[in-house]
C-alpha cells in the first residue's frame, strides 16, 4: 500500500488526477480517529491529508473561522475558547484525540446540542475541495448569509470523503455560554423520562440538552454526577448568562418537583457530564463491543429502546436528544453471523418505530458484512449513485465507504 501525503491543495489535486488517470482508488484519511466509522475502504493507496493543517482566518467579531481540514479539533477549540466562542454542534471525540476538522465535517456527527443548535451541515459556510474528476472547486462563502448557487457544502458534509477531498473549510462559530447548570431527576423509567423530556423541551426552560441514562449505565468511573450511577438519571442542561440560568433553573425545579429526586450540577460538573454524553463515555471502555447510533422520533424513544432490549439481550443503551437518539452497545458482537443477526433485529424494530441506524464501531470484518448505514429505498439509492458518478465517475475516492456499490 502506497501512502500519498500532499502538503497543499495543489498536491492534493495532483494526487487525485494521478489516481484518476491510473484507475487507482484512494482511501482518504486525516489522523485516522474516524477511520473505523463507515465501511472499510479496500484501496491500494492512502491519501493522507493530515499535513493540510492550520487556521487560515479567524474573525471573532464575524463568528467565522477558516481552516485546513487536517487541523486538530482540539487546537481549534482551544483557539475559540480563548475568545469565549465554540462550535455549537459539539463534535464528539471518539478517541483520546479529538480528530480533525475535516473528519468532523466528513462524518457530520453532532453532540447533545444538536436539537437546539442544528447539525454540522448547518454550520459549514464554505468549502474548497478536489472532486474525483480531478477538479478543484469552491462552494459557499465566508459569510453567514450565503445563498449563491447550489448548497454544495451541505452535500459534501457527511459524505465520508466519497465525493471530494476537502482542502479548506469555513465554519460558523458561536459565543460560548457564560454559565451552565444541569438538573438531574433520578429514578425514572424510560417512558417517564421521555414524557418529562418532551414537556421540558416544549416549555420556556430553553434547555440545550436532554438525555436519559438508565439504571446501571454509568457516565464515567469518575463522573461527579449524582444520579448517574446506580439509579437512572434524566438530565437537562441550562446555559446562558448567570441570572437567566438561575431563574430558569428555579422554574424547572418547580415544574419537575413531583417527578423524582432532584440534584443540580454546578458549572464544572455540568461541563464534565455533557462531555461524557457527547463522547458516548458510558460505552467507551469496551472497544470489542459494537456501537450503534439510532435516530428515532423523540416521542418513540422509550418504545424503541424497550423493543431493542427485548430483541437483543445484554444490550446497553442510553437516550440523547430528548429521546430522539439511542446509543446502543452490543457486547461480544465481533462474530460476523451474530452481527448480521443483530443488525436484522435492529432494522426490524426501526421498521415499526421509524428512524434509522448507523454502525459507529465494530471490527473491519463486521463492517464489511453488515449495512453500516441505513439501507436506502431504490429511488434514493439510484440518486446516490448518480451523485457519486457526477463527482467521482471512476470511483477514485473512498469507494464503498458508505455503500458497497457506491
Amino acid at each position: 500500500m502506497t501512502t500519498l501525503a500532499p502538503r497543499n491543495a495543489a498536491e492534493v489535486l495532483d494526487a487525485v488526477r494521478w489516481a484518476m488517470n491510473a484507475g487507482e482508488a484512494l482511501e482518504v484519511v486525516g489522523t485516522g480517529t474516524r477511520r473505523g466509522v463507515g465501511r472499510p475502504v479496500d484501496a491500494p493507496h492512502v491519501l493522507d491529508v493530515s499535513a493540510l493543517s492550520g487556521v487560515l482566518e479567524y474573525e471573532p467579531e464575524e463568528l467565522v473561522l477558516t481552516a485546513l481540514p487536517g487541523t486538530p479539533l482540539a487546537e481549534i477549540e482551544a483557539l475559540l475558547a480563548s475568545r469565549k466562542q465554540c462550535f455549537a454542534f459539539e463534535p464528539p471525540y471518539f478517541a483520546a484525540r479529538a480528530g480533525t476538522l475535516g473528519g468532523a465535517v466528513s462524518t457530520a456527527l453532532s453532540g447533545p446540542r444538536r436539537p437546539k443548535a442544528g447539525a454540522v451541515r448547518d454550520h459549514v459556510l464554505g468549502v474548497t475541495a478536489v472532486s474525483g474528476r480531478g477538479e478543484l472547486f469552491k462552494a459557499g462563502g465566508k459569510v453567514v448569509k450565503n445563498v449563491t448557487g447550489y448548497d454544495l457544502p451541505k452535500l459534501i458534509t457527511g459524505s465520508y470523503g466519497t465525493l471530494a477531498v476537502m482542502t479548506e473549510l469555513t465554519i460558523k462559530v458561536l459565543p460560548a455560554q457564560e454559565d451552565a447548570r444541569t438538573l438531574i431527576v433520578s429514578g425514572q423509567t424510560a417512558s417517564d423520562a421521555v414524557r418529562t423530556m418532551t414537556s421540558v423541551l416544549q416549555s420556556t426552560a430553553d434547555v440545550s440538552g436532554a438525555c436519559y441514562l438508565p439504571e446501571g449505565v454509568l457516565l464515567a468511573r469518575d463522573a461527579p454526577a449524582p444520579g448517574a450511577g446506580a439509579a437512572s438519571a434524566t438530565a437537562f442542561r441550562l446555559e446562558g448568562v448567570g441570572p437567566s440560568v438561575e431563574f430558569r433553573l428555579s422554574r424547572l425545579r418547580q415544574q419537575l418537583a413531583s417527578s423524582g429526586s432532584i440534584a443540580v450540577l454546578d458549572l464544572e460538573s455540568s461541563l464534565h457530564f455533557w462531555r461524557g454524553i457527547r463522547d458516548v463515555a458510558p460505552f467507551a471502555d469496551d472497544a470489542t463491543a459494537s456501537l450503534w447510533r439510532i435516530s428515532v422520533p423523540p416521542s418513540r424513544g422509550a418504545e424503541a429502546l424497550a423493543a431493542l432490549r427485548a430483541e437483543l439481550p445484554g444490550a446497553r443503551a442510553f437516550l440523547d436528544w430528548g429521546g430522539g437518539l439511542i446509543w446502543l452497545q452490543l457486547p461480544g458482537a465481533a462474530d460476523v453471523s451474530a452481527a448480521l443477526a443483530s443488525e436484522q433485529q435492529i432494522r426490524t424494530v426501526l421498521a415499526q418505530s421509524g428512524g434509522h441506524a448507523t454502525l459507529i464501531r465494530a471490527s473491519a470484518d463486521v463492517r464489511r458484512a453488515v449495512n453500516v448505514f441505513q439501507p436506502q429505498p431504490a429511488a434514493l439509492a439510484a440518486l446516490s449513485k448518480r451523485v457519486k458518478l457526477q463527482f467521482d465517475p471512476k470511483r477514485v475516492l473512498n469507494p464503498g465507504r458508505m455503500y458497497a456499490d457506491v
